[in-house]
């Protein structure tokens, strides 16, 4: 068994560090098309359109039930080739790193908006109802406003799985902090050993765990 090396451990994390940027920057874009993809899942489903809204159910369900990573591979090579072949590789997997994310958890996200636009009191339906307003202004303005807050906390949860799903990009090369450990890394120390891996875990707990913490105090502020 090979001794500890600390100088692996510490060397590890400059690579960490040029991929936490990409990480970060994919948790974001992904949080982005998550909410609002969620949110109009919501109001599609909810608004109950025979065909619309049962086709978007199963969508829902059907993304829910199936691996994250077996959704980033059917998108880079099978949608990819055929929708993207336009745009450069980096592009591409931009697209495709997001798009998975975004979609994944957009159909978790939706059921949280559900539950928040359910949490509206009916008397603020009939409000929008006895003021005769658009179906739209309804929603943009009575409806969504007093949902989204509610929901807040539940949300960001799934923003903190995000940041810990992001490394199965690494699968269609995407330069996160698993991918610069694994493959950079690797390369120039012969071999990614625990020490790094350590370093790869910690930088995750480092990060996570205050905005988890963050989140239960906002849960508390919501709930009061």
């Amino acid at each position: 068994m090979e001794k500890w090396r600390w100088d692996r451990f510490f060397d590890a994390f400059p690579f960490i560090a040029d991929g936490l940027v990409v990480t970060i920057q994919y948790t974001i874009l992904g949080s982005i098309v998550a909410y609002l993809l969620g949110l109009a899942f919501a109001v599609i489903i909810r608004a109950r359109v025979p065909i619309v809204s049962l086709g978007l159910r199963g969508f829902v369900e059907f993304v829910r039930s199936t691996p994250l990573l077996v959704q980033i591979f059917f998108l880079y090579w099978v949608v990819r080739p055929e929708l993207l072949s336009g745009f450069s590789t980096d592009t591409q997997r931009l697209i495709v790193g997001v798009t998975a994310l975004g979609v994944h958890y957009a159909c978790y996200t939706a059921e949280v908006f559900r539950a928040g636009i359910d949490a509206v009191p009916k008397s603020q339906w009939e409000a929008t109802v006895a003021l005769n307003l658009p179906v739209w202004r309804s929603w943009t303005d009575v409806i969504i406003p007093q949902a989204v807050p509610r929901v807040l906390p539940a949300l960001g949860n799934y923003t903190i799985a995000m940041f810990k799903e992001v490394p199965l990009l690494s699968a269609i090369v995407i330069l996160d902090m698993v991918y610069q450990v694994k493959t950079v890394y690797a390369a120039d120390r012969g071999g990614a050993g625990p020490e790094a891996w350590l370093a790869v875990g910690l930088t995750f707990l480092a990060l996570s765990y205050p905005c988890s913490v963050l989140i239960r105090k906002l849960e508390q502020r919501v709930a009061q």
